[in-house]
C-alpha cells in the first residue's frame, strides 16, 4: 500500500492536505470515511493491523483521479526534527573523505551512526521548489535517499525486532550546502534550512518491503544518472539505526530516519558539481516512486 498526504486544486490553503491511499491513478480520500485516520502520523499510529484497516478505509472512499489533485509532502509538517545518518554506505564515506568537506572527524568509516537532524521547516513536497538562493556560499548539492517511518514507537528497542517499528518507507533529499557544512564543523546548519528536506512522494508500507536490504535507490541531476545503489551496502543497517537512536530518544509513531546516502553526490566530482537555479534532481526507489524536485 502506497499513502500519500494531498490537495485538491479548489483547495490551495489547505497546507496540510488529506490522507489518500494511492493506486495506480486514483487516490482514496480517506477524509471522506468515517473513523479513518486524517494525518500520516495517524495511521502510523494504528498498531499492527494498520495496513489491514487502511485497505477496509480505502475501500469505502471516494477516488480521485491523481491528475486532479496534488501531492504534499508525506508529513507536510512533521511533528519532531527528521532524524538523518551521515556517512552511512563505504563508497560515500570515501568520497566525502576526499572531498576536503568533512570536518567532523578523521576516520573514513565512522564507528558509529552519525546521527544528526533536520527541523520541521526544511521539509517541502514533490514538485516543490528547492530554495537554494538561501544558500550564500552557492554550495548545494544533493542526497537521495531512504527514510524509515516509524509505526510503533519505542524506547531502547532491540536490533531483533526493530523492523517491527516500521510503519512504512519514503524518500528523503538530503539537501546540503557544503560550505556552510564544512565552516560549522556540524551538520545541523549545512543541511536544515528551509525548503532544504524534498520528502515523498508517498509512504511505502512496511509489508510491501519485509526486506529492505533489496530496495535500490537511483539519482539523476537533469537527466545524469548521479547515484545507483542498494540498501544492502548501508554501512549501518535499518534495525542498527533505530536501535541506536531508540537507546538514547524515544522514537514515536511518525518519526522519520534518513538512512544516509549513497556514493556520487556533487563533492565527490573534480571540480565538485555543485546544483544551480534550474537543476531538476530526481530520485526514485521503486515501490515508493519518483521524488522530483527544481532548484531555485
Amino acid at each position: 500500500m502506497k499513502l500519500v498526504t494531498f490537495r485538491q486544486a479548489a483547495d490551495k490553503k489547505n497546507k496540510n492536505g488529506h490522507l489518500g491511499v494511492l493506486d495506480g491513478d486514483a487516490v482514496s480520500d480517506l477524509s471522506q470515511v468515517e473513523g479513518a485516520p486524517r494525518t500520516m502520523a495517524e495511521a502510523c499510529a494504528l498498531g499492527a493491523d494498520g495496513v489491514a484497516r487502511l485497505t477496509k478505509w480505502a475501500a469505502a472512499a471516494p477516488r480521485l483521479a491523481l491528475g486532479a489533485v496534488t501531492l504534499l509532502a508525506p508529513f507536510p509538517r512533521p511533528a519532531r526534527n527528521v532524524f538523518c545518518v551521515g556517512k552511512n554506505y563505504h563508497e560515500h564515506a570515501a568520497e566525502f573523505a576526499k572531498s576536503g568537506f568533512d570536518s567532523t572527524a578523521k576516520e573514513v568509516v565512522p564507528e558509529a551512526p552519525v546521527v544528526f537532524t533536520k527541523p520541521p521547516s526544511a521539509v517541502i513536497g514533490p514538485g516543490d521548489a528547492i530554495p537554494g538562493h538561501l544558500d550564500t556560499t552557492n554550495s548545494v548539492d544533493y542526497e537521495g535517499e531512504l527514510a524509515v517511518v516509524i509505526g510503533t514507537g519505542g524506547r531502547g528497542i532491540a536490533k531483533d525486532r526493530a523492523l517491527d517499528h516500521v510503519f512504512g518507507y519514503t524518500i528523503v533529499n538530503d539537501v546540503t550546502s557544503r560550505l556552510l557544512q564544512q565552516k560549522h564543523r556540524q551538520w545541523v546548519l549545512g543541511k536544515g534550512i528551509d525548503g532544504f528536506c524534498p520528502m515523498g512522494p508517498a509512504v511505502m508500507t512496511a509489508d510491501e518491503a519485509p526486506d529492505p536490504r533489496k530496495l535500490s535507490l537511483r539519482t539523476w541531476v537533469n537527466d545524469e544518472l548521479r547515484q545507483d545503489a542498494t540498501v544492502a551496502d548501508l554501512i549501518f543497517d535499518i534495525p542498527t539505526l533505530i536501535s541506536t537512536i531508540s537507546a538514547y530518544i524515544t522514537l514515536e509513531p511518525g518519526d522519520i530516519i534518513a538512512t544516509g546516502t549513497p556514493v556520487g553526490v556533487g563533492i565527490g566530482f573534480t571540480p565538485p558539481k555543485f546544483l544551480v537555479a534550474g537543476d531538476v534532481v530526481k530520485i526514485e526507489i521503486a515501490g515508493i516512486g519518483v521524488l522530483e524536485n527544481k532548484i531555485a
